[in-house]
C-alpha cells in the first residue's frame, strides 16, 4: 500500500470536527440543497475538504478528502468542491488561517444580492463587532466586500486575492451566493460565521424597518 503524503490520523481528526459542524449548520437551513463547503487546514500543503455535492446534514467521513493548495486531489478519486480554490488560495497566503467555512444562509445570501452594486455591507455601530478581530469597541465601522460571482473559479479566486490586499475581516460575500469566512481554528471560523449572520440578519431588518417609517 502507497504511503500517504498526510498523516491519516490527522485527516480523521479534521473530518470528524467539520461532520459535526456541518450537521449543526445545515440543521439552521444554512447549507440547502448540497450547498456549501467546508475545510480545515491537514498541515502545511494540504486541506481537508467537502467532497462535491453532498448533503451537508449527512456527511459522514467519506465525504471527505484531501486537496493541495492547487485544489487538486490528493489520494483520492472523489471530485472536490468546484469552489475549493477559493480555500487553498486563503491557506497558503496565510499561514495563521486554519479554517474555512462557506454557508448559504437566507441573510447572508439577500445581503449579498442588496449590496452587490455597491461592492460592500457596511456594519457599524453593534457590539458584535468585537467578534471580529482588531475590533474592539461597538463605537466602529467595518466594510464586508461584497464580490461579482462567477464559475471561472481561478477567476474568482484572482478576485479573492486582490480584495485581501485591501480588507482584514475574515470574510466576504459573493453576490448572490453566500458567505465565507475563516479564521485560525474551527472555532473562530464559526464565530466570525455566525457573527457576520446575524450581524447581517440585524442589518437587512433595520434597513427595512427604517424604510417603513
Amino acid at each position: 500500500m502507497a504511503t500517504l503524503p498526510f498523516s491519516a490520523n490527522d485527516f480523521h481528526r479534521c473530518a470528524q470536527a467539520l461532520i459535526a459542524t456541518t450537521r449543526e449548520l445545515s440543521a439552521r437551513g444554512w447549507t440547502p440543497a448540497t450547498s456549501s463547503n467546508f475545510s480545515l487546514r491537514l498541515d502545511d500543503r494540504h486541506a481537508v475538504i467537502t467532497v462535491s455535492g453532498r448533503d451537508k446534514g449527512r456527511l459522514t467521513e467519506a465525504d471527505f478528502m484531501v486537496v493541495d493548495w492547487r485544489g487538486r486531489a490528493v489520494a483520492s478519486e472523489h471530485r472536490p468542491s468546484a469552489e475549493t480554490l477559493l480555500h487553498t488560495r486563503l491557506y497558503e497566503r496565510f499561514e495563521d488561517v486554519g479554517c474555512v467555512l462557506h454557508t448559504h444562509s437566507h441573510a447572508q445570501t439577500v445581503a449579498s444580492r442588496l449590496f452587490a452594486e455597491a461592492g460592500s455591507v457596511r456594519l457599524a455601530g453593534y457590539e458584535l463587532l468585537k467578534a471580529f478581530p482588531g475590533q474592539d469597541s461597538h463605537d466602529t465601522a467595518v466594510e464586508l466586500p461584497v464580490l461579482p460571482n462567477s464559475q471561472d473559479m481561478p477567476a474568482l479566486a484572482d478576485q479573492v486575492d486582490r480584495m485581501l490586499d485591501d480588507h482584514s475581516l475574515p470574510g466576504y460575500l459573493i453576490d448572490g451566493h453566500g458567505l465565507y469566512a475563516w479564521g485560525a481554528d474551527l472555532d473562530a471560523a464559526r464565530r466570525h460565521l455566525e457573527a457576520f449572520d446575524f450581524l447581517l440578519a440585524a442589518e437587512l431588518d433595520l434597513r427595512r424597518l427604517r424604510a417603513s417609517v
